[in-house]
């Protein structure tokens, strides 16, 4: 199994840039991540306003998928994420939804024991080991590691975890895949403008799909498929959520129109992934059962 560490780490997706590592379709790779603040908080002494706010939000990469064209589809299975014994909080004035309410930044060492996240002496948080940063390199202009789009990047969707399969669209030969920001606990929305951020240790496996077109990355876990998407204005990042779930079922299986929305109106779900970075992110999720019925009519 090869191993990428984090010393080859980029802070835009950008097809232009050089390959980092190259691997088959088909193999497993182990990618070591800093946090979102490229570690530059590890002590109590270390202030948010001292960080170089330049080098935020690193994603290890990128890696080269030989086979990997435009239009195709890139398969990652998160196998597992192993954490550092510690993570990071961080808020203040102007950050998040409660940053009109503050006026100076603060920052939180949270140490991580076993499986749960000290978030103090009274307060211990069960982990939710996630993937906030997972993406492939864009068609056009870099974008930055910090802003989601179509071609996956700061989505913080909670349900990529370990045993979930991600499906990113491919937009420059090879991929270019980078992940990076990792969490050990993060709330849907993160409203706060931060998880527990934390070092790791990903493994994940990757797998070329050419029979796939998507516009857009969709998950599967063990229990829903989701589509996932971002705009500037959520009620738009939904609509395209749904939209999308509603193409990829009737790709296995037609449906009119009429009847979709009914069936979804029942089963989907909106669920809200952030909405604090520069496009908010949402997901829509299906039991993972009614995606099954489509495509094992």
């Amino acid at each position: 199994m090869q191993k990428l560490t984090s010393e080859s780490h980029i802070f835009s997706f950008s097809r232009d840039e050089p390959p980092a590592l190259r691997v088959k379709s088909g193999e497993t790779v182990q990618i070591e991540t800093m946090d979102c603040f490229s570690n530059q908080i590890v002590t109590e002494s270390d202030k948010l306003d001292r960080i170089d706010w330049d080098h935020v939000n690193p994603a290890t990469g990128p890696v080269f998928v030989e086979g990997a064209e435009p239009g195709d589809t890139l398969k990652v299975d998160i196998e597992t994420i192993e954490l550092a014994g510690q993570g990071v909080m961080a808020t203040g004035k102007g950050f998040g939804v409660l940053g009109h309410k503050m006026e100076g930044l603060y920052e939180k060492i949270v140490p991580i024991t076993g499986d749960e996240a000290v978030f103090s002496e009274k307060i211990r948080i069960p982990l939710n080991k996630m993937i906030g940063v997972i993406g492939v390199a864009p068609s056009g202009e870099p974008v930055p590691c910090g802003t989601p789009g179509s071609h996956g990047g700061n989505m913080d969707n909670k349900r990529i975890a370990e045993k979930t399969s991600v499906y990113l669209p491919v937009a420059a030969e090879g991929a270019l895949f980078s992940l990076g920001d990792v969490h050990a606990v993060m709330g849907d929305g993160e409203i706060g403008v931060t998880g527990v951020e934390a070092p790791a240790l990903v493994t994940v496996k990757f797998e070329v799909l050419k029979d796939m077109g998507i516009k857009n990355p969709f998950i599967e876990t063990d229990d829903i498929v989701a589509t996932i998407a971002s705009h500037e204005e959520i009620s738009k990042a939904i609509t395209t959520a749904v939209e999308d779930m509603e193409r990829l079922l009737t790709e296995g299986a037609p449906m009119e129109t009429h009847e979709m929305a009914m069936l979804l109106s029942a089963v989907g779900n909106v669920e809200v992934c952030q909405v604090v970075d520069p496009l908010n992110t949402v997901r829509f999720s299906v039991p993972l059962w009614i995606y099954y019925i489509f495509f094992n009519h």
